[in-house]
């Protein structure tokens, strides 16, 4: 796993494999036994692929007891698979003081293992977006402060568009109309996923207005008719006859995009890096268009949260720390995210004063992120996800009516929130 795990994970805190993998950083250690700290926290992270992140962490620990000598942080970096591992931690007195996490639950909040971070979180409330909080908020109350933004959008290819007469598309019947006239043999019109589906079923459920709950949260409710009509729209992008199928890397990856096998692409925030040196100014980015006159238009955020362990017998002092690092030390939170990756800080007075993100299709992404980013829903978990996409490839596919294929698997995926309610 690394920052860029965008898809839905196991559900957190079930039990798992024994503890191990683990590496500490001594110098945390050495520094904290040194200073004489009254409070010596265990923070953990997942392994990172992107170079100069273990160091990084470990500077903010020290940073931290630099100016706070009565708290030391033992910063943990976890190889492998990290949930499961956590899972088990959780369980056990070594449970770590805080930690980060990509994939939110509610049931962890249900079982008493997370802090509320209100009090941490509530001054600078309007700073984040709502995809940022919505995630994270159950009954009312904040568990998580965002630490990076990770946008999904829709990248286009300017010259090929220019050539086929068409705009970036605003609305579903402009994406169909780009997608069949971009469709030139050798380049496809439109990638969404190596199975022809990838997240478009999300997209076009969210870009109808509809959502997987009703306004309680709790209902599941993506077999509207609104919902059902928008989903179809699956089936009418395949016949466009323009959607590229089967590329070998799927839609996380920009290499259909940058070869040319596709003019349009849905992808990832840590990919604009690569396609700006792959094709230089001959790109630009849009968000999902809108389906249907009620509708708006979409992305995904996706991204990684800090956590607090309720149990912690260090509680304030963990609050303490979350607050200086990911509220009130902006410098760090530019540093984390553009020294060692490509994301958008996830405070919107920070993404402002990064420079990496004032001009170009950076700069769009930050207002396509803030401006119509949606993310998950704790009680969204694996099963639902996997349930609902299984009757979209059918649709997609012609092989399903989609009232009835949704219907019933709206009927299952409710079972599964059920679960998690009860």
């Amino acid at each position: 796993m690394n920052r860029r795990s965008f898809l839905v994970g196991s559900v957190l805190f079930a039990g798992g494999a024994a503890l191990a993998g683990c590496t500490s950083d001594p110098l945390n250690k050495n520094a904290g036994a040194a200073s004489g700290a009254k409070v010596t926290m265990q923070q953990w992270y997942h392994a990172y692929g992107e170079s100069g992140t273990q160091q990084a962490v470990q500077r903010y620990a020290q940073e931290f007891t630099k100016a706070n000598p009565d708290i030391a942080i033992n910063v943990s970096w976890i190889a492998g698979d990290y949930e499961t591992k956590l899972n088990s931690a959780m369980l056990t007195a070594q449970a770590p003081d805080l930690f980060e996490l990509g994939d939110f639950r509610y049931q962890n909040v249900k079982n008493g293992l997370l802090a509320p971070l209100d009090d941490v979180v509530g001054p600078v409330k309007a700073d984040f977006s709502p995809a940022a909080l919505d995630t994270v908020t159950v009954d009312g109350r904040i568990y998580g402060v965002k630490m990076i933004d990770d946008v999904m959008m829709l990248y286009y290819r300017k010259s090929a568009l220019q050539a086929a007469g068409v705009q970036p598309p605003q609305t579903f019947a402009e994406l169909l109309e780009a997608t069949r006239k971009l469709n030139t043999g050798k380049q496809k019109g439109l990638y969404v996923g190596t199975d022809g589906v990838g997240e478009a079923a999300t997209l076009l459920l969210w870009s109808s207005g509809g959502d997987f709950f009703d306004s309680s949260g709790k209902k599941v409710a993506f077999a509207s008719p609104e919902a059902i009509a928008a989903i179809g729209g699956l089936k009418q992008l395949h016949d466009t006859g323009g959607l590229l199928q089967g590329y070998p890397t799927d839609w996380s990856d920009p290499g259909a995009f940058t070869a040319g096998a596709t003019a349009m692409q849905w992808g990832g925030l840590w990919s604009l890096p690569d396609i700006k040196k792959a094709l230089g100014d001959d790109f630009g980015v849009v968000a999902w268009p809108k389906f249907g006159d009620a509708g708006k238009q979409v992305a995904r955020v996706g991204g990684w949260y800090q956590l607090a362990n309720a149990k912690s017998p260090n509680l304030d002092a963990v609050k303490k720390f979350i607050d200086w690092l990911w509220i009130k030390n902006a410098d760090l939170q530019k540093d984390w995210c553009v020294k060692y990756g490509f994301h958008i800080p996830a405070r919107k007075e920070v993404a402002a004063r990064t420079t990496e993100f004032s001009s170009g299709p950076a700069k769009d992404a930050v207002t396509i992120s803030q401006q119509n980013g949606k993310s998950y829903a704790g009680l969204w978990n694996k099963a639902s996800a996997t349930l609902f996409l299984q009757a979209a490839t059918k649709i997609a596919n012609g092989q399903a009516d989609p009232a009835a294929e949704l219907g019933d698997a709206a009927k299952k995926a409710q079972a599964e929130v059920d679960k998690q309610l009860a």
